[in-house]
């Protein structure tokens, strides 16, 4: 029996609002069109891990700083399909809210749309309030907006290499992307993340060291 379908004495665990998020989620993104979207995509974020359970990727299009979609994947139950469809839907709507805006959605937020989740499921929609944010500090990088990246974001998700990790490894000398990765391992099993990398490392070294160059 499914997530969807568990009741308890008093009736379903999940309101009305949760089951047609999970039976017919907004803005989910087709398997045939991961390839396309990836390209196109202002910012991609990933979170969570296969062992643990649940998985979740976002990929985010922004117009003139607004968000015009969200689309995603998730592997898990049906309390974390529900919630980032919400979620996804909360941030688009009526022309999208600024990055900034959508930072600024709590989890609880997202809860409160549902008309709630069982206590055991509310991770669910820290989930994809961790996606978005992953996107969000993509789009950044790629913009190079690298005073709005939340300090301590993890580039190299496979072994948890943060934004902070490249700095340091830059305040300890790394000037080149094969110091770097001699140093962090970073990108060794995480090939996704070696462009992000690569942009940090630049940034980086233009902070602390740009007298080097000039």
């Amino acid at each position: 029996m499914s997530d969807v379908q568990s009741r308890d004495g008093q009736g379903w665990f999940y309101s009305e609002i949760v089951k047609d998020h999970f039976r017919n989620p907004r803005n989910f993104l087709e398997d045939k069109d991961v390839e396309m979207y990836s390209k196109e995509a202002d910012g991609v974020g990933t979170e969570g891990s296969p062992a643990c359970g649940d998985v979740m990727k976002m990929w985010i299009k922004v117009h003139d700083n607004r968000i015009t979609e969200c689309r995603w994947q998730t592997f898990g139950c049906a309390s974390a399909i529900a919630s980032t469809s919400m979620y996804s839907t909360m941030i688009t709507e009526n022309g999208g809210m600024t990055v900034e805006e959508a930072l600024e959605v709590k989890p609880k937020n997202i809860l409160e749309k549902l008309g709630g989740l069982p206590n055991n499921k509310i991770h669910c929609s820290v989930l994809a309030d961790k996606a978005f944010r992953a996107a969000a500090n993509n789009y950044f990088i790629k913009t190079n907006q690298y005073d709005k990246v939340d300090n301590g974001y993890r580039v190299d998700k496979a072994l948890g290499i943060t934004s902070e990790d490249i700095e340091d490894a830059v305040l300890e000398g790394a000037r080149t992307f094969q110091e770097l990765q001699d140093r962090t391992k970073i990108g060794v099993e995480d090939k996704d993340c070696i462009p992000e990398a690569k942009k940090l490392l630049e940034h980086y070294i233009e902070k602390h060291f740009s007298e080097e160059f000039n």
